[in-house]
């Protein structure tokens, strides 16, 4: 199961102005960047049914040439919710009465289906009176058009693009694209690596959808394409890492039954051998060897 929220809050967290520069512009300029604190994550208990909701991201930051200072409150919505824009209400009342600051309370709609337009707002209302009128900014990823971020240096758009309105048949070609749009970017090693890494989860492609991929790459200029493989490559050894752990954590399992904190503390030293050596150690010799080769205790 791919933890979504997690997912997005690594990105929007990492890359908070570059989001507010992309999809917030007006609140970007109006706010000191070297003001923003994220604050921790609040847990609410829904009283109805009983389940605990953890907000996504929630950042305080400064009006430029201001003491006065207001919260930004992102939440990212990975499946369609009828209510939801009720809780996103009750959001904002708790958060609101708790920090006692204006609230911009913003939503990334991450699903791919449906593709309508998401309510936005919650109202109560008579026939002489509105009681209320919340409504919150929208982003619905699905209902806008990667091609319309190929420009934008901005290492959000090489992110997001992988989740946006995209045509079953444009898949290799939009994961070409967010690819070549990262290369531009000059981003550290692990920056890189996220962006990336966001990109090859929700853009796993088929083994024909490969082949167009990397016709694509091929279309590149010399150095985007050599950039571009190069991110490819640690895809295909992040992706044999894991097989291999995965058989390794395996093969414990059926010598040893159930993983411990022990066992698992081995499996990155396995992970150094070769296949043969991994097998041979794991079926002959017992706990007891493993643990004081590996970690120094018995």
């Amino acid at each position: 199961m791919i933890d979504h929220d997690r997912l997005f809050k690594e990105l929007i967290s990492t890359f908070f102005v570059e989001f507010l520069d992309l999809f917030l512009p007006q609140v970007a300029s109006q706010i000191d960047r070297d003001s923003i604190q994220f604050l921790p994550q609040d847990v609410f208990t829904d009283v109805t049914s009983g389940e605990k909701k953890e907000i996504d991201l929630l950042a305080q930051v400064r009006y430029q040439q201001q003491d006065t200072c207001f919260l930004i409150h992102v939440e990212n919505q990975s499946y369609t919710e009828t209510a939801f824009a009720k809780r996103m209400f009750k959001y904002f009342a708790r958060l609101h009465e708790k920090y006692d600051l204006a609230i911009y309370p913003v939503v990334i709609f991450s699903f791919d289906e449906p593709k309508r337009a998401e309510p936005q707002n919650y109202r109560v209302t008579f026939p002489d009176l509105k009681v209320l009128e919340f409504q919150f900014a929208a982003i619905q990823l699905n209902r806008l058009s990667w091609r319309d971020f190929l420009a934008q240096h901005n290492p959000v758009a090489a992110a997001l693009m992988a989740k946006m309105n995209i045509a079953v048949s444009e898949r290799p070609q939009v994961k070409a694209e967010c690819l070549r749009l990262l290369t531009t970017l000059r981003l550290d090693p692990a920056r890189m690596q996220l962006i990336s890494g966001f990109v090859d989860t929700y853009l796993r492609l088929d083994d024909t959808e490969k082949q167009v991929f990397q016709a694509a790459i091929s279309t590149m200029g010399l150095d985007e394409r050599e950039e571009v493989m190069e991110i490819v490559t640690s895809w295909q050894q992040e992706g044999a890492e894991a097989e291999r752990k995965k058989v390794i954590s395996g093969l414990l399992k059926l010598r040893f039954g159930n993983l411990d904190t022990d066992l698992e503390g081995i499996i990155p030293s396995l992970l150094q051998l070769s296949p043969d050596e991994y097998l041979g150690l794991i079926l002959q010799a017992d706990r007891e060897e493993l643990l004081l080769r590996f970690l120094g205790q018995s």
